[in-house]
């Protein structure tokens, strides 16, 4: 007699073949990295005196204290996304620094109950696919927010949205700073209160889950749905390759070289097109 409480444990829809069940010992790093954690800051704010800057300033003390490699990105003069191409100085920095970064911190203003449009400009720029290179899938991703009234949490959950979206692991603990004016020295230091005690918090936190997760990043974000899409498209190109007689001694050069080298031949599919960026 089972205790299953559902009447089937057959599997008909799974390619059990594809099929990676998760291992324990796969999730130790066989020789863990050595270098410092790499951590990239974005702030959403051009004002003088940026309160959403100086709590980036905050917590980068605290990040290279614990033994982080920083970089704060200046978003002046980065322009409004499809208003330049991805060429342009300021967009290529960000996007070299978001290659480069094994987490991030994004802080951001308050403003009309949602993150700023300088914040939001800097994570349109950074796309979610490079060819096949994702660039913030895996990586870690810690959210804070500054307001000019009462706590509040609307850019921090917006950001905790957008950070599920690039697939980022975006950590449980958060930063949220009232009446910010109140809460830093004329000379741009946080003063000591509980608001400085969270963002300690925060920055354990996310050097705790960059420290686990930054070597496994492969291994953590290998998905059942892409495998099976890769063989779909192993399937395609064989398929191509006996009705064009590619596979065959008979082949044309430039055939041959193509599918040698690993480039996919177009095939019919109803997939949409894949874009580094989306909704234009």
């Amino acid at each position: 007699m089972s205790d299953r409480l559902f009447p089937d444990a057959t599997l008909p829809a799974l390619s059990a073949e594809l099929l990676d069940i998760p291992n324990q010992a796969r999730l130790t790093a066989a020789t863990p990295s050595q270098h410092p954690p790499r951590i990239l800051m974005l702030y959403g704010s051009l004002r003088e005196r940026s309160y959403s800057r100086l709590l980036t300033f905050e917590a980068a003390r605290l990040l290279e204290a614990m033994g982080a490699e920083v970089r704060i990105f200046d978003p002046s003069g980065l322009p409004l996304p499809d208003d330049a191409p991805d060429t342009h100085p300021k967009v290529a920095e960000l996007r070299q620094l978001a290659a480069w970064s094994e987490g991030m911190v994004w802080c951001s203003p308050e403003r009309h109950g949602a993150m700023t449009g300088i914040m939001k400009t800097q994570i349109d720029w950074i796309p979610l696919s490079n060819g096949s290179v994702r660039p913030t899938q895996g990586k870690t991703l810690a959210v804070m927010q500054v307001s000019g009234g009462s706590q509040s949490f609307n850019a921090v959950n917006q950001m905790r949205v957008l950070g599920r979206w690039m697939r980022m692991l975006t950590i449980p603990n958060q930063s949220s700073v009232a009446k910010a004016f109140a809460e830093f020295s004329e000379e741009g230091r946080m003063k000591p209160s509980s608001y400085y005690d969270r963002v300690v918090d925060v920055v354990e936190e996310l050097l705790k889950f960059t420290l686990l997760t930054r070597d496994l990043g492969p291994y953590l974000v290998n998905r059942y749905s892409e495998r099976r899409e890769s063989a779909a498209e192993l399937a395609k190109r064989v398929e191509f390759s006996k009705a064009t007689g590619c596979g065959s001694a008979a082949s044309d050069t430039g055939c041959s070289r193509s599918v040698a080298s690993g480039e996919m031949p177009e095939v019919a599919s109803d997939a949409p097109p894949k874009s580094s960026r989306c909704c234009g």
